[in-house]
């Protein structure tokens, strides 16, 4: 997998960008999906923060019967502690450093992005984030999990302890379950994280009020 082959829909602000959000999609979706929420999130005028949502590589995915699509990892099966194939979430979390690091090479500071993500994105902003050796502003974490269940990834990075991590989750999600999400969250924050939890009456998905919720939390972060 080439580190510089992440294509990705950057929506700029109107003035010189200080700030961003790099928003990890959900499996078989794109960047395209998530792309058109900036406005929902409610941000002042003259805000200075870049929005990036990439694009997943195309692959097979095991539980869609090998079927190629948009994917961060493969998914072998559906028990929560063998879901995430980590040698996927591991080159996965390479393209998405380099992502990041492309930022922090343009002038934005590492504590001046947000990684956030959606589902199997949510995985990965989390994964990476707790083991991104520099401090990030955020983490996000939308209707996901961790890819070790009620385990924290190996190798984290103290540069990230002392970040704000916002976990929601849908209250009817059929998809990644309200435990799987609350396993993580108890991990984090029996681990010590700065970790904020809050579900919605919502399946497998987002909602506006959620969206505007988010718009302030991003905003409080990096204005």
């Amino acid at each position: 997998m080439n580190q510089s082959t992440l294509d990705a829909i950057v929506v700029e602000p109107s003035i010189t960008a200080t700030s961003c959000v790099i928003w990890l999609h959900g499996l078989g979706d794109s960047g395209a999906g998530f792309a058109p929420v900036v406005p929902v999130f409610g941000l002042p005028a003259g805000h200075a923060i870049r929005f990036i949502f990439p694009h997943a590589p195309e692959q097979p995915v095991t539980i869609n019967g090998g079927y190629i699509m948009r994917s961060w990892y493969d998914i072998k099966s559906m028990d929560l502690h063998d879901r995430a194939d980590i040698e996927g979430v591991l080159a996965s979390e390479l393209q998405i450093k380099h992502l990041i690091e492309q930022q922090i090479a343009s002038g934005i500071p590492a504590n001046r992005i947000i990684l956030a993500g959606f589902s199997q994105g949510g995985v990965m902003s989390l994964f990476t984030g707790l083991r991104f050796e520099q401090p990030l502003a955020g983490i996000m974490a939308l209707s996901c999990y961790l890819p070790g269940g009620e385990h924290l990834p190996e190798q984290l990075s103290a540069a990230n302890k002392q970040t704000p991590i916002l976990q929601n989750h849908g209250e009817q999600d059929e998809v990644v379950p309200l435990f799987a999400g609350k396993m993580a969250f108890d991990a984090l924050n029996n681990a010590g994280y700065h970790t904020t939890w809050k579900t919605y009456p919502m399946a497998h998905s987002v909602l506006p009020n959620q969206l505007a919720e988010i718009g302030q939390w991003i905003n409080s972060l990096l204005n």
